[in-house]
């Protein structure tokens, strides 16, 4: 991914450097959307696998939330021809370099954590 970007190059340009970070939040915004990547991520490709991994989430902002991603390519929606027919949520590639921003966002979390709480 980084052989198509010039990070430097964008950190040098405060316009492109926000308009970045807009486009990514744009994308995993909310309540809901990182919780669901990390589900998927972690092997549940399933919709009642993913609601089911995912506390108060309703069917219905599940179902929105996936369109979301979906329509943002960062999962795909595969359908297969069976019966029942059987449905499965993907990563695409653009999707699955989330993960290094999830483990930041895990990172940082964790020392937030410690450092104000004083806790382990």
């Amino acid at each position: 991914m980084s052989e198509f970007v010039n990070i430097s190059e964008v950190k040098k340009c405060q316009r492109k450097y926000v308009l970045a970070i807009n486009d990514t939040l744009n994308v995993i915004s909310g309540k809901w959307k990182l919780p669901i990547l990390a589900s998927i991520l972690y092997g549940n490709h399933r919709y009642k696998d993913i609601q089911a991994n995912i506390e108060k989430i309703t069917p219905r902002m599940l179902s929105k939330e996936l369109k979301e991603l979906e329509l943002n390519g960062v999962i795909r929606r595969i359908v297969y021809d069976s019966t029942p027919v059987r449905i499965e949520y993907k990563m695409t590639d653009s999707g699955k370099n989330i993960l290094s921003v999830l483990d930041s966002m895990i990172e940082w979390g964790l020392a937030h954590r410690k450092s104000t709480l004083n806790v382990d």
